[in-house]
Parts: structure tokens; sequence; C-alpha cells
């Protein structure tokens, strides 16, 4: 039996030294089902579409996210796993959670990337060059969030774009191994 190549990888791949016009070549080749695809800086990144962890955690995180802003009443638009790409910035990557705040714009305000392997291209990078104002990872149950500066992102105690989030109470129940149950405390904690 072949194995396919989503099968082989148990990690990112990196392959480096690629123009924009040789990834935009080899992007269509490598569209497979199961494999998903970053450039930066002339680094191609194939890794394998994420298992059970990962999209246990993004989809509670975007639950809760939600829960949030439907509670707050601000108007959102979910962008989920929206495919960012600038040619002149030599950049293309997918974040695992993203949200438009408002209607109509012109990129999403936030992004949520799942980690649960290490190694890739450098997605804060990433995300500064495609101007996302706003960064949440999500890595060995905890939350890491950035906010966009002049100069880069700059990590954050609480975020920007949803300043009323309460951050222990997030985190605990993104932990929780109930998701109704998280729900339903997370929501009881934004009343």
């Amino acid at each position: 039996m072949t194995a396919t190549l989503e099968e082989k990888l148990d990690r990112s791949l990196l392959f480096p030294g690629l123009t924009w016009e040789q990834f935009k070549t080899l992007e269509p080749m490598l569209d497979i089902p199961g494999v998903r695809l970053s450039f930066l800086d002339g680094i191609l990144e194939i890794q394998k579409m994420p298992g059970r962890k990962h999209e246990t955690a993004k989809g509670r995180i975007g639950a809760l996210v939600e829960t949030y802003m439907m509670a707050a009443r601000i108007d959102f638009t979910p962008t989920e796993s929206l495919t960012l790409e600038n040619e002149s910035r030599l950049v293309k990557c997918e974040a695992d959670k993203s949200y438009e705040l408002g209607a109509d714009r012109e990129r999403p305000d936030l992004a949520i990337e799942v980690v649960v392997t290490s190694g890739g291209i450098d997605k804060l990078e990433a995300y500064k060059r495609l101007q996302i104002p706003e960064v949440w990872f999500w890595e060995n149950s905890r939350l890491f969030l950035y906010a966009l500066r002049q100069q880069g992102y700059e990590e954050i105690a609480s975020s920007e774009l949803l300043p009323q989030l309460d951050i222990p109470l997030f985190v605990r129940c993104v932990n929780m191994p109930s998701h109704v149950e998280a729900i339903k405390e997370f929501r009881s904690g934004c009343d």
C-alpha cells in the first residue's frame, strides 16, 4: 500500500528558497485534501491538517469567543480559516479561526492559532505583514495574546479588541472536559 503525503506528515515540512512565482506554480499541484500550505519569505510550509486535539480546542475557543461577542452585542463576522495572502509582502497563511469586528472589513481583526506541534514559519511575522490587529495563540492549555504595534507584535495581558473578556475564565472554560458545561459556565460569567 502506498502512503499518501498526508499520512507521511507528522510535523511541518519546510522548503526554503522559493520565489513567489514558484510557490504559486506549486500551490495547485499541492492542493491535496488534508494538507495546508503556508508561505513566508521564500519558505513553503506543508503541514497535515490538524487532528482531534487541535480541532476540539479550536471549536471550544470559537464557541466561547462567539458567546462573549453575542453577550457583549459586538457586531462580528466569523471568517473561520480564511486564507490570507499578500504577494508584495511574500506571505500566505490561514488562521485556525478569525473574526472581523464589524461588517465588510478588508481583513480579519482577530486571528486565532491553536498550536499542537512546533516548528514552521513565523506566524506573528506573517500576521504582521497581513496587518492583523490582534493574534491569539492557544498552546499547552494556555492563551497568549498579541497586539500589533508599529514595530511589530507586543504580548498583552488582555484583549484590546474584547477588553471586557475575562481571560482567566476563558482559559478555564477552554480547558474543561465538557463542552456544554464550559459554555454554561462561561455564559454565566459573562452576565
